[in-house]
């Protein structure tokens, strides 16, 4: 089974996911850097930060340890959002950056994301090869060999002064609430929105190495949302435990999923000229309603397998500046490698102010088609694009559906299940289809 899933390594801390696993990466990712560097001189750096988890403490420890052990110099950074990983390694030029953290996964769990020179995710070639060298006999380096770990107590600053150079229509007379899921954007997210001028209420930033997600966040918005109607706040702003997603809510109490966000900044990108080859790009998992707006604001779209990366992949290759996911998920290419849910949020609550609008106007543009995503546990994923009796129940339910609906199955490459997604012209009918497809998917891989 691959130790890498489509968002780096995860899995159940101190169980699945080791201290010996996190050193033997650790150790595998610096010898592929020392011996790709073209500068054999010269001795590699990396940039290391972590969630909230408390399981993080060890698993860094382990990570630093490896690196250090393999001659790379390391700068600890302490509790940042990956996406402030990503730009730290850019902006330090440094050779790799690790993320640990499990994101929007519960408590329990953690991860190891990895980040190439310049702030990009990995290769997936790349971490095949290092899969394939954990564990092999090398020759320790001793003495000025071994690397050094140094505190970096100047990230934060950095990444709020990065943050902050996106702001060019101030928040002044927006008022938020931000949830910060226990995690990784606790501090940094309401100061950021502070600085750019908004009236901030930070609810779940008060982290204690066991809250992380628990109950709140962007996997959990109805404590947002009533945050939002009591304070008779404008917006509210969701995180996940890392904060590289951003999902809202309006003042009415709707929910704004990353189509509609991106549905929103990609018309006031092309309002703005800043849409690159009046395209953006989506995954497999939009929604048909984002489809429909872009097609109406004469938008090309797009799309790619879910997964971040494969997005930023799809950008870069074809100089597209925006993209994102449903999940809330968006690239911003002109501001960042990665999905940034701060830097989203601030592009998010720009336009409000650039527009006058309020979030339910410019929300309301994109008709959200009803979906339903029923998760099938316990099954063989590996068997799902094998079975003859799951493909013909997936092509009688697209006879169904006809153009109003569309159905999607994927294995899911983070966690051991099948994604069952159906969407249809009412909630009826997608419920329906989605359930009848998951017990098929349940009865042939389970």
């Amino acid at each position: 089974m691959a130790l890498f899933g489509t968002d780096g390594i995860r899995g159940l801390a101190n169980s699945e996911l080791t201290a010996e696993i996190a050193l033997d990466v650790s150790v595998a990712a610096a010898h592929i850097l020392v011996e790709s560097s073209s500068n054999k001189d010269h001795q590699p750096t990396a940039i290391v930060g972590q969630d909230s988890r408390a399981s993080g403490e060890f698993l860094e420890a382990a990570v630093v340890a490896g690196l250090t052990s393999a001659g790379i110099n390391v700068y600890r950074v302490g509790v940042l959002p990956t996406p402030a990983i990503a730009h730290l390694v850019a902006e330090s030029k440094c050779d790799l950056g690790v993320m640990i953290s499990a994101s929007h996964n519960p408590m329990p769990d953690n991860g190891i994301k990895l980040f190439a020179r310049g702030g990009g995710k990995l290769d997936d070639a790349i971490e095949v090869r290092i899969e394939a060298r954990m564990g092999e006999d090398w020759k320790r380096p001793t003495g000025r060999g071994v690397g050094r770990a140094i505190n970096d107590d100047t990230a934060t600053e950095r990444y709020l002064k990065h943050l902050m150079a996106s702001v060019e229509t101030p928040l002044k007379g927006l008022k938020i609430v931000v949830d910060c899921a226990n995690g990784a954007s606790s501090a940094v997210a309401p100061e950021a929105y502070r600085l750019a001028g908004a009236e901030v209420i930070a609810i779940f930033n008060q982290p204690d190495g066991w809250n992380i997600n628990d109950d709140c966040g962007s996997t959990h918005l109805h404590q947002l949302r009533s945050a939002v109607l009591k304070e008779g706040a404008d917006v509210g702003i969701a995180h996940d435990g890392d904060a590289d997603r951003c999902l809202a809510i309006d003042a009415a109490g709707n929910e704004i999923d990353g189509d509609h966000i991106l549905t929103i900044l990609a018309r006031g990108f092309k309002a703005r000229g800043k849409l690159n080859k009046n395209t953006v790009v989506g995954t497999v998992m939009s929604n048909l309603g984002f489809m429909h707006a872009m097609k109406e604001s004469g938008i090309d779209v797009v799309t790619t397998p879910v997964g971040d990366r494969y997005v930023l992949e799809n950008m870069i290759a074809n100089n597209y500046s925006l993209g994102g996911e449903q999940s809330g998920h968006v690239i911003m290419r002109d501001l960042a490698n990665t999905g940034d849910g701060i830097l989203t949020a601030l592009a998010l609550l720009q336009e409000l102010v650039r527009t006058g609008k309020t979030l339910q106007e410019l929300a309301a543009t994109m008709v959200r088609f009803p979906q339903v995503l029923i998760n099938v546990r316990d099954v063989n994923k590996a068997n799902l694009s094998t079975s003859s009796a799951v493909s013909s129940a997936v092509r009688e339910a697209e006879n169904r559906l006809g153009d109003s609906g569309r159905v999607l199955l994927r294995a899911s490459g983070t966690e051991a299940l099948v994604r069952v997604m159906v969407e249809a012209a009412s909630d009826s009918l997608a419920e329906e289809v989605a359930r009848s497809l998951a017990e098929v998917v349940k009865a042939e891989l389970g």
